[in-house]
């Protein structure tokens, strides 16, 4: 037997709206509804949808504090003043860095960039970052992609002499750093149209006001476009609005004349020139640039990013590569010994919760780990190590469930936590341990319900395979770029057979190829792909009817592309005999 998750499918946004913007734009009513629950409902909102513009990107000058960034940074370059790029060791982080220091190095050559080590000095602004800048003479430092909260070290770094102008995106604390600019698009006093750019995002912004103030021309910005969709697509923020159209516009770029960095990482991850999508950049350009801050030093992807000579870029490429290969092995061995630690209860928590601590574990993996394990066994998941004395880790969630509120909750417990509402990290000493596991547990088990333990798979339409022509899928495309907020739309067909060719494939026949037809259109075939899910293939193979939820993708192949289902799930049909 199949095991199940529920699915919920969504019920048309208006029907009337609907009906209307089909006849209107002379689309399929699926392709309508689809739009309608985006907030389009009418023909010129559909053109400006389906026709992303730079035209319609905000004026960087509306960002709280843009004004005085935009000056500071123009003294620093005008005076010859010594300027620090400064960042997080995460893809956001590097592609931030890259482009502001590719930008200011068009003007200025006392210019450097500074990411801190995972290990040594931990996320965001440090104090070790500070006296390097210090003893280096620099006056100003940028910081990108952190910084919000880092009142202490602004406060350390005017003792020092050092200005500082933060460019952030996270959600600030009570009290402001005492900058000279504080750019995050998230403040409360801030009415900028637009709260949920990346880091690399507010970066962008700040050389788009620069130029813009100073006679640049905006046609100049364009080549740093492709470090921007990365940082986009592989910090998961919404892909709407502002985000969108400069993902569109990455996207192009990083198709058409990606810079000599992101080149090397394409024809490393074997992706198909040309037609890259975010899909690529989420699961394998990101995790290679995240695998140098994870596994040896985030100022290599830096230097990757910034790299102007395709050769050089590829031997850095390579190394950074390297690095992946060596984090996708420590991830598969430390996630086979944390299923172990589950399976045998050798673990800390393993009801509600599932905590799980290994002094020996790799700092720069767990959270991935973590995310392994809830798809193992969908609970709020704890991975923990012990790193600078400390044991420390990451946690991931499940749908519905608050883990800030739970981590929050043992706040006595913790040296220091962060995160939101799926995902956070956490510090304690080894002695608070057991009392947290157990608190930890308590609290899951007391706020959890058996709706939130059951996966939710939210369905946008149902459909009959005859309804997907090459006109069906040729205006879905241009749905994209997909992302938060404007997903790559879920299908449900009922009652589908696979027509016999159906087998194995991948390392270790882990994943299925598929030629599924649907029992009321016998002639009408369509190929599949359903990853990480051969288990299904013996009920599969024999015949049984099922109903299949899935996204449709362009499958691309030895220079010809075909339309092809990427499954998502399987239903037993309740009918089978």
């Amino acid at each position: 037997m199949i095991k199940e998750s529920k699915w919920i499918i969504k019920s048309g946004a208006d029907p009337e709206a609907t009906r209307r913007l089909s006849a209107e734009v002379g689309i399929d009513p699926v392709l309508a509804d689809l739009l309608v629950q985006r907030g389009v409902t009418t023909f010129e909102q559909a053109r400006a949808f389906f026709r992303p513009n730079l035209d319609n990107l905000h004026d960087p000058f509306l960002m709280t504090d843009m004004d005085k960034a935009v000056e500071r940074l123009h003294k620093a370059i005008t005076e010859g003043e010594k300027i620090l790029v400064y960042g997080d060791y995460d893809v956001d982080g590097t592609t931030a860095v890259a482009l502001v220091y590719s930008f200011i190095k068009r003007f200025s050559d006392k210019v450097d960039f500074y990411i801190p080590d995972r290990y040594d000095e931990g996320y965001g602004v440090s104090y070790k970052g500070i006296d390097w800048a210090a003893e280096g003479g620099f006056g100003l430092i940028i910081t990108l992609d952190c910084g919000i909260k880092a009142i202490d070290k602004v406060r350390y770094a005017a003792s020092k002499g050092l200005e500082v102008i933060i460019c952030d995106h996270h959600l600030p604390g009570e009290a402001l750093p005492a900058a000279v600019a504080v750019l995050d698009p998230k403040r409360e006093d801030c009415n900028y149209p637009f709260d949920d750019l990346s880091g690399c995002g507010v970066g962008f912004k700040l050389v788009q006001a620069y130029s813009q103030r100073y006679g640049i021309p905006f046609e100049s910005l364009l080549p740093l476009l492709d470090l921007l969709v990365v940082s986009i697509a592989s910090d998961l923020v919404s892909m709407v609005g502002e985000n969108r159209v400069l993902a569109h516009y990455g996207l192009k770029r990083l198709n058409e004349n990606p810079r000599p960095g992101l080149l090397a990482m394409i024809n490393l991850s074997n992706i198909e020139p040309g037609h890259l999508g975010i899909d690529d950049i989420v699961f394998k350009i990101g995790p290679r640039i995240n695998a140098a801050g994870r596994m040896e030093s985030g100022r290599l992807a830096v230097e990757l990013l910034k790299e102007d000579d395709l050769a050089a870029a590829m031997r850095i490429g390579e190394r950074i590569n390297e690095s992946n290969n060596d984090r996708k092995n420590i991830d598969r061995e430390i996630t086979r010994e944390a299923l172990e630690m589950v399976e045998s209860g050798q673990c800390l928590a393993s009801g509600s919760a599932t905590i799980v601590y290994n002094p020996k574990w790799n700092k720069g993996v767990v959270g991935i780990v973590a995310s392994r394990l809830v798809e193992a066994y969908y609970r709020p998941t704890v991975v923990l190590t012990k790193s600078n004395g400390f044991v420390t880790g990451s946690a991931r969630s499940i749908a519905g469930f608050d883990l800030y509120e739970a981590i929050e909750s043992c706040a006595d417990l913790l040296e220091n936590f962060g995160g939101h509402v799926y995902a956070a990290g956490l510090t304690l000493k080894e002695e608070n341990l057991p009392e947290f596991a157990r608190r930890m547990s308590a609290f899951v088990a007391d706020k959890i319900t058996s709706e939130m333990l059951t996966p939710v798979i939210e369905i946008d339409s149902k459909l009959d395979f005859s309804q997907i022509t090459p006109k069906f899928f040729r205006i879905l495309k241009q749905f994209q770029p997909f992302g938060p907020g404007n997903g790559n739309p879920l299908f449900v067909t009922e009652n589908v057979y696979d027509a016999g060719s159906g087998r194995k494939v991948g390392a270790g026949g882990v994943h299925m190829r598929l030629d599924l037809m649907q029992e009321s259109q016998p002639y009408h075939q369509i190929a599949a792909i359903a990853f990480n899910m051969a288990d299904y293939y013996d009920y599969i193979k024999s015949g049984n009817p099922l109903d299949v939820c899935y996204s449709i993708v362009e499958n691309f192949y030895r220079g010809s592309s075909s339309i092809q289902l990427r499954v998502r799930d399987f239903h037993e049909r309740e009918d089978v005999i």
